[in-house]
């Protein structure tokens, strides 16, 4: 849609939530060639999986292209790894810099799998720890054709701490100041919890590096078995709250308390949830502290005796919400609930659920009624400050291709948004609807 008013003043738009990889066998030269043989056997039987995959869409009688099938070289490979194309296509779509989660298989990952879960039990981690580093060197690669447009979050394995720690300092000498991706761990994961005291190094190492740690949506689920579809549904159920809980498991285990200056994202697990999971943190932190007789306090009174704040205050001063294709009703609760300087807006670039090639309808129907400078917080700022975007640097490239405050702030509405965009959870309708009932 074209922005007639090119007298305003532009918006910096900055997505903090997109997703990238390789090609399926593009990821060969980043591994070490004693993996080079293991790798060509994994490949072959990867794309023996992707085949069948197809074939099973087709049953469903919907193609691959409609559901965007993760992995698959022939589909959106080239929007996962194709920087020129990337970068033509997000200008068009008013963004002009992006936070980069993975997207594709990393190497010796099992085809149930995604870029986001910890390994099965069965895995060979040796393996699949070498595939994550394999990703993340050719992340280092990608991200140095628009180093400022582009922010990349690397890949760490519980089960190395020291390793872990030894790539998160190589990830900041390479500049992917996107930071951490925590891993899930999961009751049926290998991996000790996240409260575990195991990790702290790993904890220390991303604060000493000023890296921020990240969870995205779908990191932390246990496996729900290959009953399809049902096995599929539960997941979409039950997805966001694996995802926040390792909020609390954080906090209580002092994680924010050793490390103020550590930022954590939650990541596309929408902000509705966080006025009452704060609320609910807060009278449980209470509880365990202060009660002489509960339970509470028997069971969790050692673990926040060296609280220093309360969970909405470790929230307010560390964390923030990726808040992907953020919904309309969303705005208010951000506004007057979780506060606009923790929400940071996302397109989820270039997932089918995104908002992508409707991202100027969708600011619009979105921020239309938000005053332009809580609306650039959202859009621009909190992600410049928590991943480390030149402003200077992106501002004549916003004056290209971003819309203007005034062309943002003028409403749309539903009836004026193509039906094709509707799929995308920020511009339908229905989870308007739904919104409003839980705020109110």
């Amino acid at each position: 849609m074209a922005d007639s008013t090119t007298d305003a003043e532009k918006h910096i738009i900055i997505s903090a939530d997109t997703h990238c990889g390789a090609a399926l066998l593009d990821y060969r030269p980043y591994l070490e060639a004693k993996y080079h043989a293991e790798f060509d056997e994994w490949a072959e039987y990867m794309q023996a999986s992707i085949a069948r995959r197809k074939e099973l869409f087709k049953d469903m009688e919907r193609s691959p292209d409609e559901v965007g099938v993760d992995g698959d070289p022939e589909v959106f490979g080239y929007r996962n790894h194709s920087s020129e194309q990337r970068l033509q296509e997000q200008q068009e779509d008013g963004v002009v810099a992006a936070v980069l989660f993975p997207n594709t298989q990393p190497p010796f990952a099992p085809p149930p799998a995604t870029s986001f879960e910890a390994p099965p039990y069965s895995d060979n981690f040796e393996h699949r720890w070498a595939g994550l580093k394999a990703h993340n060197r050719w992340l280092a690669d990608f991200v140095s054709e628009a180093p400022e447009r582009r922010a990349g979050i690397f890949q760490i394995f519980l089960g190395d701490v020291e390793g872990s720690v030894a790539e998160i300092e190589w990830a900041a000498e390479q500049g992917l100041r996107g930071g951490v991706l925590v891993p899930g761990a999961p009751p049926d994961s290998p991996f000790e919890p996240l409260y575990s005291k195991s990790y702290e190094p790993i904890w220390a190492a991303a604060a000493a590096a000023g890296m921020p740690l990240n969870h995205h949506a779908g990191g932390a689920t246990p496996n729900f078995g290959n009953h399809f579809p049902s096995s599929l549904a539960m997941f979409m159920l039950e997805v966001q709250w694996w995802t926040q809980r390792a909020l609390w498991h954080l906090m209580f285990s002092g994680v924010f308390e050793r490390h103020p200056e550590l930022p954590y994202v939650i990541t596309e697990t929408g902000t509705a949830w966080v006025p009452d999971t704060l609320a609910k943190l807060d009278s449980f932190h209470h509880r365990m502290k202060y009660s002489k007789y509960g339970s509470e306090s028997i069971f969790g009174g050692q673990a926040v005796a060296t609280m220093s704040l309360t969970p909405t205050e470790y929230f307010n001063r560390q964390c923030y919400i990726g808040a992907s294709f953020l919904r309309p009703a969303e705005t208010t609760i951000a506004q007057e609930q979780v506060g606009v300087d923790r929400i940071m807006w996302g397109s989820d670039y270039p997932h089918i659920e995104g908002s992508y090639p409707h991202t100027h309808e969708h600011l619009r129907l979105t921020f239309a009624d938000i005053a332009p400078q809580d609306a650039t917080k959202m859009l621009t700022t909190n992600a410049a400050n928590v991943y480390n975007f030149d402003l200077d640097a992106l501002r004549p490239l916003a004056e290209q291709y971003c819309p203007t405050k005034e062309f943002v702030s003028t409403p749309i509405s539903y009836s004026e948004i193509p039906e094709r965009a509707k799929g995308c959870p920020g511009m339908n309708p229905l989870n308007q609807v739904q919104e409003v009932a839980e705020v109110a």
